[in-house]
């Protein structure tokens, strides 16, 4: 069966070269402390969840809601994971357009190294790629085909269709180990918004119209799709309350902002890390150790390092490049032994966990993203448009979090 898939308001443009640095060193360091923390099957697994991949693009700083999502954070991650391909045991293959294109080529390559089956792994993404082009007819012209293999065999495909008269995008997931069938039902999930009557070969319910097309029948399907684990993100284009839980933001921030650092250190051991920064490697902590219930609310996680085009607020600079210092130092120790700053960062989202139990939400959600794009500047704030500017007539007055 699928694991879900995704819709999109189909948006157009390019990553910035600061922010695509960013996200290729964050995203690569977040890869590979889920593998080292949970292994290979489990990062496949989350790379087939797809409010988990919409959460992962929103702590990346990408457009909340948007098509670009997928394109941008497989493009970083297949440029900082395959770096380390030979130590970490993950390799991603295909992209976007030609890239699509050299997924056979790579997958081959790969398997000349490791061992693999080349000529199954050539059919799986071919295969995968044709259903969701031929057998699933949705209005979606696929675009963009990611294949994501550990060393093992095992894999997850992400792929992105557009639909340029609704200029939407649909995404689908797919994860190897809950394939029982190419044909009926394969996907983990399909990201999009339901178009009433389509053609979906792969609906169990559709086994007599296959059989009759192999039968040279003219039966012609009827099933509208079953959606699995079904995410459709809106079209408005800034973070509003009703997209985020919160009670799970109003926890982050308490843990932030109310509990200062030093009161933590025997928990946290992150000396010199200011409130700031904490908010956003807690919800880094939660991409990395949450479980797949705490993405129900993707938009929540835009609050770690805003979003290039200015929603909620422009991509904290200086908050963005410490939380990639901090991961990847933590990432190394691991690897050398020493625990104590990875577990540090893990705990971050456990005591978030527990503070959101007891936490009653504000009605302050407007002022939260007031704030913070005022104080912006502070953390060298960016956006598409340029540098964000200090507010006129700012008097250095305490701000929402001080």
């Amino acid at each position: 069966m699928k694991s879900g898939h995704a819709d999109l308001p189909l948006h157009y443009g390019k990553v910035p070269a600061w922010l695509a640095q960013r996200m290729s060193a964050l995203g690569g360091a977040i890869v590979e402390s889920i593998v080292i923390e949970y292994g290979h099957s489990m990062l496949l697994q989350k790379m087939s969840d797809p409010f988990w991949f919409q959460s992962l693009g929103c702590v990346l700083g990408m457009d909340w809601h948007s098509s670009g999502i997928t394109t941008s954070v497989m493009g970083a991650l297949k440029g900082a994971v395959n770096k380390k391909s030979g130590e970490l045991g993950i390799y991603i293959c295909g992209g976007r357009g030609r890239h699509s294109r050299q997924t056979p080529a790579e997958l081959t390559a790969i398997a000349n190294k490791t061992g693999l089956d080349g000529d199954l792994l050539v059919y799986n993404s071919r295969l995968s790629a044709k259903i969701d082009s031929t057998a699933i007819q949705d209005g979606f012209q696929l675009y963009l085909h990611s294949f994501i293999l550990s060393k093992e065999g095992e894999w997850s495909v992400i792929q992105q269709g557009m639909n340029t008269d609704e200029r939407m995008a649909r995404r689908y997931h797919w994860h190897s180990p809950t394939i029982r069938s190419f044909i009926e039902e394969p996907h983990t999930s399909i990201y999009g918004q339901n178009q009433g009557r389509i053609l979906n070969l792969t609906d169990k319910l559709a086994a007599p119209t296959r059989s009759g097309i192999l039968e040279l029948t003219h039966e012609n399907p009827d099933k509208i799709m079953r959606e699995v684990r079904r995410l459709v993100m809106p079209g408005h284009h800034d973070v509003r309350a009703d997209d985020v839980n919160l009670k799970r933001l109003g926890a982050v921030l308490a843990l932030a902002h109310d509990n200062p650092v030093p009161n933590l250190e025997s928990l946290l051991l992150l000396e010199g890390v200011g409130p700031r920064t904490v908010q956003s490697l807690t919800l880094v902590s939660e991409i990395i150790h949450g479980t797949p219930s705490r993405f129900s609310d993707p938009a929540r996680f835009s609050f770690a390092h805003g979003g290039k085009d200015g929603h909620p607020f422009p991509v904290p600079i200086t908050v963005y490049d410490e939380s990639i210092k901090i991961l990847d130092q933590a990432v190394q120790k691991s690897r050398l032994g020493d625990r104590d700053k990875s577990d540090a960062l893990k705990n971050l989202s456990k005591v978030s966990a527990q503070l959101e139990k007891d936490f009653i939400p504000n009605h302050r959600f407007n002022d939260l993203i007031q704030a913070e794009r005022e104080n912006a500047w502070k953390y060298e704030g960016r956006t598409v448009m340029g540098k964000a500017k200090k507010p006129k007539g700012w008097n250095g007055q305490l701000d929402l979090f001080d």
